[in-house]
């Protein structure tokens, strides 16, 4: 038996056979004889290459969501990038086949990518390996696709976007990966399907691996290849009780979120796009607690109409049926880019030019949001929020620029309902003058992650620091304590929308602090009521 480690990014237990997922391509430097002929191939390859991807993306948008296809139309704008394109095409017309062209300048460019040490540029470096890899794929005929005869554990070094929205959803018990992060899009992936997985992990990827019996512990973070008889009886015993844990959820649908001592707290669910709904009505939550508008303006190559932000936003409310959805405007920048906001490049972008920063100085984008958010208001109950906010003063002038957005609208004879105005509570300046907030907004609602960056100076994407990073810290529990006493002091309600909203072991310091109201992934909903039923807070 064999036994490893990594990190589980969505619990439960998984027992199959292995599928090693292997994408390298045989590439030689064969000269080409006809140069012609090979910028030809090339250029044919590129075509095919684009009608695969919006196959793909049309595939994507049905099964998993506008967020993941969304990833999967930024793969297809690197077939119109010059220096990638123009690179290949020098490499062939100086005697190299189309094949090798594309592996070099796909190499060369994705390493120089990964060098950087901005996040999101590092990341594009997967997206040019996973188009590079297409392009060779389609270049050397080989065979497209990854196949699954079974139901069973993708093993593979790291999944690509595109690679990941491929694969026969019905057939993965498990992912386990040598590389990927919990923010990657294999984790992303496995959140959305509910199956357990583990990246970073110490695995060979070795294609002798495939057919081989594994179990994937995702509450442990453990693999097991060819487990003896006592470890797989264990895991059985395992996955069976988790099964029964999950089907005993169910008992919680639909039941007030009340704990024994009467304290109630709603119960929300963050989502990125319209088609995350379907999770949320299979969650059983009460509400949205954050629906994130960046998430509209990512996969495009320019800003949305106010017709498309409205249809979006209107397809959300309506789908509610009169639950509270609580629209975040947009938090582009940091981690987050667009190129046609044409952003300058920043040494810290996690504390640039970002989310309200970019509203309050572009107001032709803010604009565009906001009538779109109270159009849509007039379908169900809309409240809006504001991220990134540090002063009073920031606040005031949102207020006002909403008023004459609403005021415009309602002059235009636009029908609009009452839309409560809230901020994100996630910078340390936010926290400490809560009490000077309160009197302006409607209600907190606090984002963890950036709080607890900016609070233990921690950039939370850099996985150097993992050891270091602790979102229980005191000083951040001591800040969510004043959040709730300073909204509660002005007749507001508070709410978490960042992680920790999700973490069961911190549900009952929740209620004890007061907390109105927690908003997590869907997925997370019903055992969050458990424990707030159960609790006797």
């Amino acid at each position: 038996m064999i036994k490893g480690t990594g990190r589980p990014v969505y619990e439960g237990v998984a027992i199959g056979r292995i599928f090693v997922h292997s994408k390298a391509h045989t590439v030689t430097n064969r000269k080409c004889a006809d140069i012609s002929r090979e910028l030809e191939l090339f250029n044919e390859a590129k075509e095919k290459a684009r009608a695969e991807l919006e196959e793909l993306y049309d595939k994507t948008l049905r099964e998993i969501g506008e967020e993941q296809a969304g990833i999967i139309e930024v793969q297809s704008l690197f077939l119109d990038d010059l220096d990638y394109i123009e690179g290949i095409e020098d490499m062939i017309k100086q005697g190299s086949n189309a094949a090798f062209s594309v592996h070099e300048i796909g190499d060369a460019q994705a390493s120089a990518f990964a060098a950087l040490d901005d996040e999101y540029m590092k990341a594009r470096a997967t997206d040019i390996r996973d188009i590079s890899d297409r392009l060779i794929r389609i270049l050397t005929g080989a065979e497209p696709g990854f196949r699954m005869e079974e139901p069973g554990i993708i093993v593979a070094e790291d999944l690509t976007p595109s690679e990941t929205v491929a694969l026969d959803k019905d057939k993965i018990l498990a992912f386990v990966t040598r590389q990927g992060s919990s923010n990657s899009h294999t984790a992303i992936l496995a959140r959305v399907m509910n199956i357990p997985s583990l990246v970073l992990t110490d695995i060979d990827i070795d294609p002798q691996l495939n057919g081989r019996t594994m179990i994937v512990d995702g509450f442990a973070g453990n693999y097991y290849i060819d487990p003896d008889e006592e470890t797989l009886a264990a895991m059985q015993d395992k996955k069976k009780r988790a099964g029964e844990y999950k089907a005993g959820l169910e008992n919680y649908r639909g039941k007030p979120s009340v704990s024994k001592s009467g304290r109630c707290v709603k119960l929300f669910a963050n989502i990125g796009s319209p088609d995350d709904i379907k999770y949320v009505i299979e969650g059983d939550a009460e509400g949205i607690g954050l629906l994130r508008s960046e998430f509209l303006y990512l996969g495009r190559d320019s800003f949305p109409t106010e017709d498309e932000l409205f249809e979006a936003y209107r397809k959300v409310v309506e789908a509610m049926n009169g639950k509270k959805v609580v629209i975040r405007t947009l938090d582009i920048g940091a981690d987050k880019k667009v190129d046609y906001f044409n952003l300058e490049k920043e040494e810290n972008p996690a504390l640039g030019y970002r989310g309200i920063r970019i509203c309050l100085t572009q107001k032709d984008i803010f604009r565009t949001q906001l009538r779109a958010i109270y159009r849509a208001s007039a379908y169900g109950t809309v409240a809006i929020m504001f991220p990134m906010i540090i002063s009073v003063k920031e606040v005031e002038e949102i207020k006002s620029f909403c008023a004459q957005i609403a005021g415009e609208l309602e002059a235009e004879g636009v029908r609009l309902n009452p839309v409560e105005l809230g901020i994100m509570i996630e910078t340390p300046a936010a926290a400490v003058i809560s009490d000077l907030l309160a009197e302006h907004v409607d209600f907190f609602s606090v984002g963890t992650n950036d709080l607890t960056q900016y609070t233990l100076a921690i950039d939370r994407q850099n996985e150097k620091l993992d050891a270091f990073y602790e979102p229980h810290h005191e000083a951040i529990m001591r800040l969510l304590k004043l959040i709730a006493e300073n909204a509660h002091k002005h007749g507001i309600w508070a709410g978490i929308c960042g992680e920790l909203a999700g973490d069961l072991s911190l549900t009952d310091e929740f209620l004890r602090m007061g907390y109105d109201e927690l908003s997590a992934a869907p997925s997370r909903i019903l055992q969050l009521r458990k424990n707030v039923i159960e609790s006797e807070v």
